[in-house]
């Protein structure tokens, strides 16, 4: 099989590691013709340093020769760029490629989930070519071959199963749904609720804390994803709470990490230069705030992490969200997909 990873970041670079393993000839494009040079030569010292990469893959600055001949094409961009990358390979890409985002974001001027994104730029006959993959992974870990467990998510059950049995290695294990919509906003969702996380850790808070933001949170991530049609047992599945718990306990997570350090009284900008990566939360703040807003449902984790983050209220208002909500009952009420 011959693969085109497009985004050579940690989690590209992981899968791109992944894929090359079975004996894949793997294409890595980005921009950053740097990170391209340290690929081909078998290390990306930039955001995975100390994996050795398998010989097959290499870096190729030329999109055109990225996709030439391609039986799948993994987009690893960051959600915000998917876009203009799709934009860019529309006409690039094999008619019978099969193709996967592993993005997990919403485009904040739009609100379209990467699903929506992609079936917006590339032409009708690759929609049933496409495939979500999301789930609790971190990339290092993938790379080192630890066990994982993941979820692919498409409309057509022949692509999805032949994108799973792809990514299928003796370390990493992917399951298949066709709840695109359920995948993509447990992917996307969770990396708000992280930042929540981490703050409430940063402030000193302990296990409790954080059990219940854990909690709530996905209560919240339910009702979004239910609200745009989704499969309410998607969320308690690998790209559900699979996902939110891994990101809201882990340092590895830079979402994480970035509310730790708000926690700490530390400034966002500072954070951030600190990671040298994209944190999709902080974006995904505003766009999971907005979809909410639209959709008429109800996410006050959410609410507060947008408000510390792009209206200055102190990081220790979290704590209000214990104090002064009004009391309820659990569960509030009975999920039911909405009828299509």
């Amino acid at each position: 099989m011959r693969v085109a990873v497009l985004g050579a970041g940690s989690w590209g670079t992981a899968l791109a590691y992944t894929l090359a393993t079975k004996g894949f000839r793997v294409a890595t494009w980005d921009l950053d013709t740097a990170v391209l040079e340290s690929i081909s030569g078998h290390e990306n010292t930039r955001y995975l340093p100390g994996i050795t990469l398998p010989p097959t893959i290499w870096g190729e600055p030329d999109l055109a020769a990225a996709l030439a001949g391609t039986d799948l094409v993994v987009f690893a961009v960051p959600s915000q760029a998917m876009r203009v990358v799709a934009q860019q390979a529309r006409e690039l890409i094999p008619a019978t490629a099969l193709i996967c985002s592993v993005t997990k974001g919403i485009e904040v001027d739009t609100l379209m989930t990467m699903s929506e994104v992609l079936e917006d730029v590339l032409p009708a006959a690759l929609h049933t070519r496409l495939t979500f993959l999301s789930g609790p992974s971190f990339a290092v870990e993938v790379a080192r071959e630890f066990p994982t467990a993941v979820t692919i998510a498409g409309g057509d059950a022949v692509v999805t199963e032949a994108v799973q049995r792809a990514f299928h290695t003796p370390f990493l294990r992917p399951y298949v749904s066709d709840d695109v919509v359920g995948v993509e906003i447990g992917g996307c969702a969770k990396n708000v609720i992280a930042i929540a996380t981490g703050a409430g850790d940063g402030m000193g808070y302990d296990a409790n804390t954080r059990a219940a933001t854990i909690t709530r949170g996905l209560a919240e991530i339910a009702r979004l994803a239910v609200a745009r049609g989704a499969n309410p047992l998607t969320l308690v599945g690998l790209s559900g709470v699979g996902d939110l718990v891994l990101t809201c306990s882990s340092v590895k997570s830079r979402n994480y990490r970035v509310g730790f350090g708000l926690g700490q009284g530390r400034a966002l900008a500072d954070i951030q230069a600190e990671l040298g990566q994209v944190a999709e939360g902080v974006l995904n703040a505003k766009s999971v705030k907005a979809l909410a807003e639209r959709a008429g449902v109800e996410m006050p984790i959410c609410e507060v992490v947008h408000a510390v983050l792009y209206d200055g209220m102190e990081v220790r208002s979290i704590r209000a969200l214990f104090s002064e909500r009004p009391l309820r009952s659990e569960p509030e009420h009975q999920f039911e997909r909405p009828a299509t």
